[in-house]
């Protein structure tokens, strides 16, 4: 799912703010987070649509994750009949981007670049990951 910079730039400023600072995630009504974020699941066409964007080259071309939080608005926006649950909740945001001597350049574009809303253990937490 598409996450407006708008929508990316208050996620990151609540995860920064809070988890990075070795705080607890804020849900709604600003009760601690207690159950945060397990793992969380990307489909193969949006990780491939990111991809498509950045240099062919497999050792330039990649895509930058970034530790993000749902703010009440985001997490309204992409759950919006679970909101309560998702919000102060950690998740990732992903864009395209290229590493060239060891400097991350961010890919131009005139849409939104930022992904997420993958699936997240909490709350689908089925199949548990094996331990093959």
């Amino acid at each position: 799912m598409k996450i407006s910079k708008e929508d990316f730039e208050s996620m990151k400023a609540k995860y920064d703010k809070e988890v990075k600072k070795g705080k607890p995630g804020k849900g709604a009504k600003g009760k601690d987070k207690d159950n945060q974020t397990s793992w969380i699941f990307f489909d193969r066409e949006t990780l491939e649509g990111l991809l498509a964007k950045a240099d062919k080259d497999p050792k330039v071309g990649g895509i930058q994750f970034y530790f993000t939080e749902y703010t009440e608005e985001t997490a309204k926006k992409i759950y919006p009949n679970e909101a309560d649950a998702y919000t102060g909740q950690m998740t990732l945001v992903m864009r395209a981007a290229n590493l060239q001597e060891n400097k991350l350049n961010i890919i131009d574009s005139t849409e939104d670049e930022y992904e997420g809303g993958g699936m997240e253990c909490p709350f689908r937490c089925e199949p548990k990951p094996n331990s093959n």
